[in-house]
């Protein structure tokens, strides 16, 4: 069973059990730990601090989902325990549809020998008890409303393109040796589309290996070559070639050992186009040291490719993905930074035609061009802010009015993203001062160009005209006003 299958049925038993449904933070803790991660690795990820998750967050979760499912759940057990409750319901569907298909051969049956006037609908008090038994066995077959955390399956209809992004990056992946780069701030769709790059590789052949570097443990960052050999070792093993990888660690230099086992026990052993996606990059930017090795590789990796000479051809198999959230705010040589060259690709906001098409796949919400404007004054085209709300509207346990006049409030359902970004300004006085001056500004603000440059890449704030600055969102505009001053 995969996580998205295990939190409909977490969140159907918390909602059941509590009438809310699961918040950002409490899903963040499920889906790593059952990717199995530490308190400290999801406070480090998702900009909390370990003992408010695992003193404060995490023990009222479980306790929480201990009675929704009627036993006592922990994160060492949780997986077991959504698995028993799998099973139970499934057990419940198909004794339902048993009732079902009897009330149904038995109505055929009276519709056959008895008179209309008799039959079992006429009933007043039998017939919605049938109805409700139907539509309670739908509502287990059908798959509830999906809950917008974390990358959009692949087969979900809520994922939303951006024409011509998607394209632009599916043809390019097939050049040899691309490099695509995809930028914006955090929930804005660069993981789902990776995921979907990805996958139109392989309907095309392709061997794929994504790797994200939010997995990898601290250590790996002591120094370029545990770095580097974390790194080989995880592509290696996802191709199933890591026999030989101890005879390269012995001898060379840090890069000239990855450059040896990618060429010669990878690349020169397949026959087709290999895919490698690197997700989260920004976090090898703070070591410095390793950064700038690990980046001017990439780049001399992307070089071999245009050489022309005998090992290019091998090289032009390798196509990188280099996924990040932040500004590359290192200082790299411009000719050893693989940011300066290949696909470049920073995913933009909804259009409001992009989010009227999300609003038509959420079937029961049939709104007027009015409302899709209210909700975009609030939220502006922001892909997960825009979907959270549609989920919640869909599942009839707010009002749109009732959602705008929460939303940049501790009780609306964006609280634990705000809160998250209030987390990841706090350590810095001078950007929250910035950040301050520019909610408080009825004009656009031109801040120092560090700071500006920071908050962009956070998506706090957009560029208007002549480098000045607003909030991205009227959202941000009310919280922060109320919390930086």
């Amino acid at each position: 069973m995969d996580f998205e299958t295990a939190f409909k049925i977490l969140d159907a038993a918390v909602v059941a059990q509590t009438k809310r449904h699961l918040k950002d933070i409490e899903v963040a803790i499920l889906r790593s730990s059952w990717q199995g991660k530490k308190y400290d690795e999801i406070a480090q990820t998702h900009g909390y601090t370990t003992e408010y998750l695992q003193h404060d967050v995490g023990p009222k979760l479980w306790q929480m989902l201990s009675e929704a499912f009627g036993e006592k759940v922990s994160k060492k057990n949780f997986q077991t325990a959504v698995e028993r409750q799998r099973l139970l319901r499934n057990g419940a569907v198909t004794k339902q549809l048993e009732i079902v298909t009897q009330s149904d051969i038995m109505l055929s049956s009276q519709l056959t020998v008895e008179k209309p006037t008799s039959n079992y609908l006429d009933s007043p008090s039998n017939a919605p008890e049938l109805i409700a038994v139907s539509s309670n066995a739908e509502t287990q077959l059908n798959p509830e409303l999906e809950f917008p955390a974390g990358q959009v399956p692949l087969a979900s209809k809520f994922y939303i393109e951006r024409p011509p992004i998607e394209e632009r990056c599916y043809q390019e992946i097939f050049q040899p040796g691309a490099l695509v780069r995809i930028k914006a701030p955090g929930q804005m769709g660069k993981t789902s589309l990776m995921a979907r790059m990805l996958d139109e590789a392989r309907k095309h052949g392709y061997q794929t290996v994504s790797l994200s570097f939010h997995l990898a443990d601290k250590a790996v960052f002591t120094n370029l070559d545990i770095f580097l050999r974390w790194f080989c070792e995880s592509v290696g093993r996802k191709l199933k070639r890591l026999q030989q990888l101890d005879d390269y660690w012995s001898i060379y230099g840090s890069k000239d050992k990855a450059t040896a086992y990618f060429e010669e026990c990878l690349l020169e052993e397949i026959d087709s186009p290999l895919v490698i996606s690197l997700d989260g990059v920004d976090r090898i930017f703070p070591h410095r040291d390793i950064a700038e090795d690990f980046f001017s590789l990439l780049r001399a990796w992307y070089e071999y490719a245009k050489y022309g000479d005998r090992s290019s051809e091998l090289w032009q198999k390798l196509r990188l993905v280099l996924v990040h959230s932040k500004e590359v705010y290192i200082p790299l040589n411009i000719n050893q930074s693989p940011f300066n060259v290949g696909l470049s690709v920073e995913l933009p906001e909804f259009t409001p035609e992009q989010v009227k098409i999300l609003v038509e796949r959420h079937q029961r919400l049939n709104w007027t061009d009015a409302q899709v404007t209210k909700l975009m004054e609030m939220v502006g085209g922001h892909p997960y802010l825009v979907r959270l709300a549609l989920y919640h509207l869909q599942q009839q346990d707010i009002t749109l009015e009732q959602l705008l006049q929460t939303a940049p409030t501790e009780a609306g359902i964006y609280s634990d993203h705000l809160r998250s970004h209030l987390c990841n300004l706090e350590p810095h006085p001078n950007l929250a001062t910035a950040f301050n001056q520019v909610v408080n500004s009825s004009l656009p603000m031109e801040l120092d160009s560090e700071s500006a440059f920071k908050l962009h890449s956070m998506g706090l704030v957009v560029y208007s005209h002549e480098n000045k600055v607003i909030p991205s969102c009227d959202l941000y505009r009310q919280y922060f006003q109320n919390r930086l001053s």
